[in-house]
């Protein structure tokens, strides 16, 4: 269950950083949406 919330929202973000941001900054944005999408589906404990 974890993986499929954490890659849906990879995606739903990375989908929200292309489509806002240049493309550099889209790039650079998917670092730190990698980490937030990873600590809201495996650490944060509200899916479990």
């Amino acid at each position: 269950m974890e993986k499929k919330i954490f890659w849906t929202l990879f995606l739903g973000l990375g989908l929200v950083a292309d489509f806002s941001l240049p493309l550099l900054w889209a790039l650079v944005a998917t670092i730190p949406i990698a980490v937030v999408s990873w600590w809201v589906a495996y650490r944060s404990n509200w899916f479990s």
